[in-house]
């Protein structure tokens, strides 16, 4: 860490010597555009000097910080249009290859190929504290494309992937534990950033990762020493949980360590929107189980308790959501606050929504032949298995709404990681426990007497 710290020192000096120097000793301008700031990316991929590069990416960096939305929106434009590769250079590197194919001018055809947007942000990357910047700058990018509907931008977004994905791959992630030593700034974001069950404060956060049967690990990387990436917040329990509540409930029973015996990973949050679809989780998820493994030898199950975010929006929009018009009424009753405490009501709509959910996942695909649920792609494509359908698993504003309460057990049976992962790769396939497929089955026999009344 002291090395670290050393040459950052370092970095930040020849930078900014050399950002004197490119101001000529002045004040930095206030009001940026981004041709200004093209004229200096130009400068900074002629240049051959280390120092200077330095000082020149350092000076782009903080030059885009003063741009405005439209700023961004024309430099993101002119690196995705006139950043690409050397078209002269790639049709030599075309013909060479057509002409007498060998290795050598297969790497030729390969780094002629590349663009020079990538290599601007790897200049980019050696200013101090690049790496960082980088990933808030593809947050913007990401912004512009998803809610400003640029997706003109796509290709400098997929280079941006390409180099992260290099740059935070699993060989350069550090994983830690979160406890109630771990720095405040650190917490601090373990606050902020949880994306599943809201942490309400100090105290809530201390019932999470102090007392014996909890757990929280996080994936840092070496340029983002104070930033964890993703973590995941983990009970340690007797069985298999089918609700939230009693995990998260102020004055719960603690779990003997000794007892415990099943691992339940209920949540797991990203902090960096710049690195979206740069997956850490499979990995995460992976060595901690490892990580308990040792510590805890006694554990047999290690399971997720899950929400089902996209579950109620289907149950409304969908085309394809097998319900009769009278089942169809009875949903809207999903609408009323505290419909869960009439117990007849509830009874009526479990009789629905069970079999609803398990078509959701057994069946339900969005027009591209995928899942529909994020949660469900991310743990079946890690080689989790479907192993439980909770009914009223979160009762909160949060899980009434985006799931009519419904939460979900995947399991994760070690032994069958890499085969359950295999099938729903190559073939889509949900593996699935017998009790989720009884619903689905139950839902045709439904389905049956309606036609049949």
């Amino acid at each position: 860490m002291s090395n670290n710290a050393f040459f950052a020192d370092l970095l930040a000096s020849i930078s900014e010597r050399g950002r004197t120097l490119l101001r000529g000793g002045g004040p930095p301008d206030t009001k940026q555009d981004a041709s200004e700031l093209i004229e200096l990316c130009e400068a900074l991929l002629s240049g051959r000097g280390e120092a200077s590069g330095i000082a020149i990416a350092r000076e782009v960096l903080d030059r885009y910080r003063q741009l405005d939305e439209a700023g961004r929106l024309a430099f993101f434009e002119t690196l995705a249009r006139g950043y690409g590769p050397d078209r002269e250079r790639l049709s030599q590197a075309i013909e060479a290859w057509r002409a007498q194919p060998s290795d050598e001018d297969a790497s030729d055809l390969h780094f002629a190929s590349e663009p020079r947007r990538q290599e601007l942000i790897r200049r980019l990357n050696r200013a101090p504290g690049g790496t960082s910047e980088l990933v808030a700058l593809r947050a913007d990018l990401l912004d512009l494309m998803n809610g400003g509907g640029h997706k003109d931008l796509a290709a400098l977004d997929r280079d941006a992937v390409h180099l992260l994905s290099s740059w935070f791959n699993r060989g350069f992630l550090v994983l830690r534990r979160i406890d109630w030593q771990t720095p405040a700034n650190i917490l601090e974001q373990i606050i902020r950033y949880e994306a599943v069950h809201e942490i309400r404060d100090w105290d809530d956060l201390r019932r999470r990762i102090d007392p014996v049967d909890r757990r929280c690990y996080a994936f840092f990387h070496p340029a983002l020493v104070d930033e964890p990436l993703i973590f995941v917040e983990v009970a340690l329990t007797e069985a298999i949980p089918a609700a939230i509540a009693p995990l998260l409930a102020e004055d719960r029973a603690l779990v003997p360590i000794e007892r415990a015996r099943t691992a339940v990973f209920y949540s797991i949050s990203n902090t960096q929107k710049g690195l979206g679809g740069i997956s850490f989780g499979s990995f995460l998820i992976k060595q901690v189980v490892e990580e308990l493994r040792r510590e805890l030898p006694k554990l047999e199950n290690f399971v997720t308790l899950s929400p089902v975010p996209g579950f109620a929006q289907w149950l409304k929009q969908a085309s394809d959501v097998p319900v009769s018009d009278e089942e169809r009424a009875l949903l809207e009753n999903l609408d009323k606050p505290d419909w869960f405490e009439d117990a007849e009501l509830a009874s009526k709509l479990r009789a629905v929504l069970e079999p609803l959910a398990a078509h959701y996942f057994l069946k339900a695909r969005t027009s591209k032949g995928r899942l529909i649920d994020s949660v469900a792609r991310f743990h079946l494509g890690n080689g989790a298995r479907l192993e439980r359908i909770n009914w009223l698993g979160d009762l909160s504003p949060k899980g009434l709404r985006e799931s009519a309460g419904i939460m979900v057990n995947y399991l994760y049976r070690l032994e069958d990681i890499e085969k359950n992962h295999e099938a729903y790769a190559n073939d889509g396939a949900v593996v699935a426990s017998n009790a989720v497929k009884k619903l689905l089955k139950g839902e045709g026999r439904r389905l049956l007497d309606m036609r049949l009344s």
